[in-house]
């Protein structure tokens, strides 16, 4: 892999949104306190986003010039929301899919909110999920549309290294990750088709907003997209991260492989051909298996460990870390994955016998920090 020119080219700015689930404290089940949390972060000098539901809030980091930077942000953003969600009496926790309760949740009081509940019913009431969604600068629309084509075959491996929702209604679902088996029920949702250009992924998305199957371009939810508002190619096949480290793997996967894609775009290196149902199998594959299984390979058509597959891309990548400087977040998520396991393992082993209190400390996300934010690198 040779080193383009421009440094400019290796370090794209980056961002990091996250959605955390509130809770009752003691019970794990979901609370429509959105509000009210809101309300107090805001106290705190945060602000929140309110999501589909009442029992969900999002933060959302600034332009980080680093992965370190978001790293640091988001363990202070995590704090602030904990004092918030405290103060008004429930937890907030780091979670794909609610563990405990009815994983049905109150619409939120929005003229948008109320929309999508009355044109999609019951699916919106049960969009009590938490993503995780990493956006990394590019330079035109053009450019992120053929940049999505070169990410799209890494997505189930991207979904692997946050898979953190294994239960639902306290029962195991057999799944690391049962929100993106929840989230697939969209009718826009899952890897995209490649796109020959903007204009032919605009095309696209007028016939679904046509078709009624989205009501406008924010509800385009594929894995990868180029985002609604921003310059950015946004990633949104995660699950919330269970700790910052997790989070800040996730983002520097994410960061070099929209890096080394701008690099093969303006080289005219065509993007490798998988075809959308292989990636849906191979994510389906991922979400159910987790680490410690085997998937489909969408680039050799071979059933693989999905740990191999990981480290497959860890290694392509090491030059970008290498020259951007995120090669030490790189290497604390994959301590974290290979001592601990993904947050679906970690979730198996606190909620054995049905320990409720193992589970929320677990997720708790003040405490799911695995290390203290370095504060040098936001400085």
């Amino acid at each position: 892999m040779d080193r383009p020119s421009s440094e400019d080219v290796w370090s794209p700015t980056v961002g990091v949104e996250e959605e955390f689930l509130l809770v009752d404290p003691d019970t794990g089940v979901p609370v429509n306190k959105a509000d009210e949390v809101v309300a107090a972060a805001r106290e705190f000098g945060l602000e929140l986003e309110h999501e589909l539901t009442g029992a969900q809030v999002e933060i959302n980091t600034t332009v980080c010039r680093d992965v370190e930077q978001a790293r640091y942000e988001l363990a202070e953003a995590r704090r602030f929301v904990a004092r918030a969600a405290k103060t008004v009496g429930c937890q907030a926790i780091a979670v794909g899919a609610p563990p405990l309760g009815d994983p049905t949740g109150e619409v939120t009081d929005s003229l948008r909110y109320r929309r999508i509940a009355r044109e999609f019913g019951a699916l919106a009431e049960q969009q009590l999920i938490c993503g995780c969604h990493v956006h990394v600068a590019v330079a035109d629309r053009e450019t992120a549309v053929q940049v999505c084509n070169h990410v799209r075959p890494w997505l189930p491996v991207l979904a692997l290294v946050t898979a953190n929702s294994p239960f639902s209604r306290g029962e195991d679902t057999g799944f690391a990750s049962w929100r993106s088996t929840v989230w697939s029920r969209w009718p826009v949702s899952g890897p995209p088709p490649v796109f020959t250009s903007w204009q032919h992924y605009e095309e696209v998305c007028d016939t679904m907003i046509t078709a009624g199957t989205a009501l406008d371009r924010a509800m385009i939810y594929w894995d990868v997209r180029p985002a609604t508002d921003l310059p950015t190619v946004e990633v949104r096949i995660s699950d919330v991260a269970a700790t910052v480290d997790d989070a800040a793997l996730l983002a520097a996967l994410v960061r070099a492989l929209v890096a080394q894609a701008v690099v093969d775009v303006e080289r005219g290196v065509p993007p490798q051909e998988v075809s959308q149902e292989s990636l849906r199998q191979a994510c389906w594959g991922v979400a159910n298996e987790g680490l410690h299984g085997s998937t489909l390979d969408v680039l050799s058509g071979e059933r693989l460990p999905v740990r191999q597959q990981l480290y497959a891309l860890v290694s392509r990548l090491t030059p970008v870390f290498e020259a951007n400087g995120d090669l030490p977040a790189v290497h604390r998520g994959l301590r974290l994955l290979d001592t601990e396991g993904t947050g679906a393992d970690r979730q198996r082993r606190a909620f054995r016998d049905g320990k409720v209190a193992a589970l929320l400390s677990l997720l708790a996300i003040d405490n799911a920090d695995s290390a203290e934010p370095q504060r040098n690198a936001a400085s």
